[in-house]
């Protein structure tokens, strides 16, 4: 889990992440190649979100929490993050796989 973290901390300080209204936007835009969204993130987020990915055809996990995720890119509480980068969206998808993690 520590490598996923780092991973979304190295996106956010090279500025490759979108969070909040952002993120929607650039979903739509396909600007963004991963949304990580918190496994306790409301129902309503979760769907909202993963209804856009789908229907944009964007890639996307849930896994991690809020606080570990706000923690890792130095925020308030977080639901989901996109990640801009290619690159970084593999590293990260690599890092699950590695950890043990399944791919939703």
């Amino acid at each position: 889990m520590n490598k996923l973290l780092a991973t979304l901390g190295i996106a956010r300080r090279a500025n490759k992440i979108s969070i909040g209204e952002t993120l929607i936007k650039e979903i739509a835009n396909k600007k963004v190649f991963l949304v990580v969204i918190a496994s306790d993130a409301s129902a309503g987020s979760i769907k909202m979100i993963t209804n856009k990915c789908k229907y944009y055809d964007v890639e996307y996990v849930i896994i991690l929490n809020k606080s570990d995720i706000a923690k890792s890119i130095s925020k308030s509480l977080v639901s989901a993050v996109g990640i801009k980068d290619r690159n970084l969206a593999i590293k990260f998808k690599m890092n699950m796989k590695e950890g043990g993690f399944i791919e939703k």
